[in-house]
């Protein structure tokens, strides 16, 4: 495909993702709530990076197969689960360690066992069984809600970032693009921790970009999508499902914990120096692509 093709059904792409996005952000935004029916607004506003991939795709005649559903190697598959684990195990063990907050908050382990009919369990065998089934049967929906995300930023914007962009600049244009699409919930939905708005939108931008850089490597180390879904469903789940609700306020907790936390945005901040140093290991997905 020529330059000025690439270009244009590059920008054709973002104007469908962020125009697709904007019933669901109204939806949001008018409720107020970002679980507001139930989840439904939140999952097809997921979706609608995957419908504009397609859609581009189609509109320039290209075919689906692009986007990269081939299984690939397992081993990337294994390490993009780990991988969220591994950064949010380092993250919340250093608040809680530090005093930022408490390991665990009782009550909601109580909550738990009552919804699991286990309230004769030991608190500690039921975090640990509430750890398995979140992170098995958790990670079905969790999956099917990123795959949406992931067809289209990474299935689509950063191999086609990288037709033009080094590794690089691919990370951090494709991290922006990340970001901003997720500002509107933030700053005027609750998709927020309940500290002022400009630390925030700070730490949360800080955490997608470096995050990026890992993203972007496993796409086109790997070749396929597979990878971005397990490493968006994995940063969802142990974040959002497990860790942030097992920590105990201790006063000022929110400042360090979740997507608008101190402790994440540092931690992605190594985990993407790491990444980058391994971007010699890359193939080039130019010519592959500009063949499609």
């Amino acid at each position: 495909m020529a330059p000025d093709k690439d270009r244009n059904q590059l920008l054709l792409y973002l104007l469908l993702a962020f125009g697709f996005s904007s019933l669901s952000y109204f939806l949001i935004l008018r409720s107020g709530h970002i679980g507001s029916a139930g989840g439904l607004f939140v999952v097809s506003l997921m979706w609608s990076p995957a419908l504009a991939a397609m859609v581009a795709c189609k509109s320039f005649g290209q075919s689906l197969d692009r986007l990269g559903w081939k299984w690939g190697k397992p081993r990337y598959q294994v390490m993009s689960y780990f991988i969220p684990l591994l950064y949010a195990t380092i993250a919340y063990v250093s608040v809680w360690l530090f005093h930022g907050g408490g390991f665990y908050d009782r009550a909601f382990v109580t909550r738990t066992a009552e919804s699991f009919g286990l309230n004769a369990l030991p608190q500690w065998l039921m975090i640990g069984l509430y750890f398995l089934f979140s992170g098995t049967a958790g990670m079905v929906l969790s999956c099917a809600r990123a795959l949406g995300e992931e067809i289209g930023w990474r299935g689509f914007l950063v191999p086609q970032l990288s037709k033009k962009f080094s590794y690089t600049m691919t990370s951090l244009i494709s991290g922006v693009v990340w970001s901003l699409w997720h500002y509107p919930v933030l700053i005027f939905a609750d998709y927020s921790s309940g500290t002022p708005v400009w630390f925030e939108l700070v730490c949360f931008t800080v955490m997608v970009i470096s995050l990026s850089f890992v993203f972007a490597w496993f796409r086109l180390k790997s070749g396929n999508l597979w990878t971005c879904m397990l490493l968006h469903a994995s940063h969802n789940l142990f974040i959002q499902q497990f860790f942030d609700p097992m920590t105990s306020d201790t006063g000022r907790t929110r400042y360090f914990i979740g997507e608008f936390g101190l402790a994440l945005p540092l931690v992605s901040i190594v985990f993407a120096i790491y990444f980058w140093t391994r971007r010699h290991e890359l193939p080039s997905l130019t010519v592959s692509l500009a063949s499609q």
